[in-house]
């Protein structure tokens, strides 16, 4: 074989080798753009997406403001229904609701409950202490679990001309089908 074969071969596997390494670098940002775009949003808020907080606000303020809680099931032979549709309550004041799940199948239903608020621009205002939509879940056949929801809405919404005069938040939770293969049982 001569140099020049040599060397087109040479550069023809090198191509190959460039092409193989930019598809697999392509197929993992593909799998990981998910799940950093869900971490881009639960950090910032972006796109309607709750806040997470370790402890109920130091200020509350006189203003208040009315939740709507929504509730929707994807592909699962389930019920969920918030028992009361609204609560009002003052920015920086802890509100606790309840929503009741009831599986009504013959089998285990492993599900976890995505969620987000509108208008988009308070989502980073509204801070969850507890949710049952944190961790996946499992009900068992026939079973109705009661989940609660501990929030307050952080009293810096107030702070921000791009939510004044926001007198009303929906919180909306769809329950889905888990990926997990051993779901937590039990409120999260």
């Amino acid at each position: 074989m001569s140099a020049p074969e040599r060397k087109t071969r040479w550069s023809t596997r090198a191509v190959a080798l460039a092409c193989a390494g930019v598809v697999l670098t392509m197929t993992g940002a593909a799998f990981a753009a998910v799940p950093l775009y869900q971490l881009f949003c639960q950090v910032t808020g972006f796109g309607g997406t709750t806040m997470r907080a370790d402890r109920p606000s130091d200020v509350v303020l006189d203003r208040t403001i009315k939740v709507r809680f929504d509730t929707n099931v994807r592909n699962l032979p389930m019920t969920f229904r918030a028992e009361q549709v609204t609560q009002t309550v003052r920015i920086g004041e802890t509100g606790l609701a309840y929503f009741d799940v009831t599986n009504t199948s013959d089998q285990p239903i492993a599900a976890r409950a995505s969620y987000n608020v509108v208008p988009v621009q308070t989502g980073q205002y509204f801070q969850k202490l507890q949710c049952f939509c944190f961790d996946d879940q499992t009900i068992e056949p026939g079973q109705t679990i009661q989940f609660p929801v501990q929030y307050y809405v952080d009293p810096k919404l107030a702070e921000n001309a791009e939510t004044d005069g926001v007198d009303e938040i929906t919180l909306s939770y769809t329950f889905y089908p888990s990926a997990e293969d051993a779901p937590a049982t039990g409120a999260g």
